[in-house]
């Protein structure tokens, strides 16, 4: 009992620390928070070092992570400010969409003799393509995916994410104009004076661990909850397979319906806490999974496999974007912003020296992680 007593309260305190060293040191934080309780998670997981029956206990932490820090994730979200992302924006972004459904689902196809799950491997990558881990994470337990193919395919995700970044802070600007037009600021009709402050907002971790915002996270916490505590309660109704799936669709509408109300949207640092949420659960499922488990072929198709959905997409994109006239700038951006997420994007802008595309990958990026649970798990079932 004191050793699990022991690793719960590591769990909720270890990513702490880690948010506190991305903070302070930079070459830390280039690597991630998220990446980090990864590898310490692994570490733990084969090493040998946890309680027996301990899994019980991580079953239910990551069942309830996941679903709590999800409303914490959306309540900042203006529906009104979706509703206005119009012209290029809205297009590029549908455009990414749909590339990313075609590369998904032609993959499926290619490697589902070599791959178990694909289907919900294939739900994940879209829910994380459109949104971002924590949609991967909600996907993955919406549809009880197992700990080590989540971890194989997050893995896999980051390390051709990571090469996709790479070409695009170096050469791919320059590459892209072979195709596309160049940015044209007279075409563009974006507000982009609160984006820096966004940002800024979804960064101040150190937020959470001052007095003077405990009120503002008991109210979100505790809405939090409650929108927990209904989805629990609609998930008893329809048959057990389909429980875990019913309350994360029903928590997030919910959560979406609550962002609409300017009260609940005001409430200070509800990003933040739920992003500490998604980092605990990092570590948590990580420690699940062990490496001695992994098949090494099976690993390899799952790279192949995410690497095929991330650069066919990508090129499926720059082909449709060509079509509709998209410039330069705006397709990486909304690129960018679904494949990485909102934080990522004012690291690009200034790659690009472009400012004015600032708001348009956030706002790509919000409404990706508002519909990225929906669309996963809809392709996730469609070939399942």
């Amino acid at each position: 009992m004191i050793a699990s007593s022991f690793w719960i309260v590591f769990y909720f305190t270890f990513p702490v620390l880690i948010i506190w060293l991305c903070l302070k040191y930079n070459w830390l934080d280039k690597i991630g928070a998220v990446l980090i309780n990864y590898g310490f998670g692994l570490l733990i997981a084969n090493l040998g070092i946890l309680p027996e029956n301990f899994n019980e206990i991580q079953d239910l932490l990551t069942t309830i992570l996941i679903p709590i820090a999800i409303p914490l994730l959306l309540f900042t979200a203006d529906i009104n400010a979706w509703l206005k992302m119009v012209g290029k924006t809205s297009i590029t972004f549908l455009l990414g969409v749909m590339a990313l459904l075609i590369a998904v689902y032609s993959g499926y196809f290619i490697f589902k003799d070599s791959v178990n799950e694909l289907n919900s491997i294939a739900g994940m990558l879209v829910g994380v393509y459109t949104g971002g881990t924590p949609n991967l994470a909600a996907i993955k337990t919406a549809l009880n995916v197992p700990a080590d193919i989540f971890i194989i395919t997050h893995t896999s995700d980051m390390f051709a994410s990571l090469v996709y970044l790479v070409f695009i802070l170096t050469i791919g600007q320059k590459v892209i104009w072979l195709i596309l037009p160049k940015f044209n600021i007279k075409s563009y009709n974006i507000e982009t004076i609160q984006a820096d402050t966004i940002i800024e907002e979804t960064q101040q971790f150190t937020h959470i661990l001052k007095s003077e915002y405990r009120v503002s996270l008991l109210k979100a916490f505790g809405l939090s909850v409650f929108i927990f505590i209904i989805g629990g309660g609609l998930s008893m109704l329809v048959p057990e397979k389909l429980a875990m799936l019913t309350a994360i669709l029903a928590i997030t509408t919910l959560a979406i319906l609550f962002s609409t109300q300017k009260k609940v949207r005001e409430i200070k640092n509800s990003f933040q806490l739920g992003m500490y949420l998604i980092h605990v659960f990092s570590l948590v499922v990580a420690s699940m999974a062990n490496i001695s488990k992994f098949s090494a072929i099976e690993s390899l198709d799952i790279l192949m496999y995410v690497f095929f959905v991330v650069f066919l997409s990508v090129i499926i994109h720059i082909f449709l974007s060509y079509f509709f006239k998209i410039d330069t700038d705006t397709f990486i951006i909304v690129s960018i912003s679904m494949i990485f997420s909102p934080p990522f994007v004012p690291i690009v802008a200034a790659s690009l020296k472009n400012k004015y595309v600032i708001i348009s990958g956030i706002t790509a990026g919000i409404v990706g992680y508002a519909i990225g649970n929906y669309l996963g798990v809809f392709v996730a079932l469609t070939l399942g």
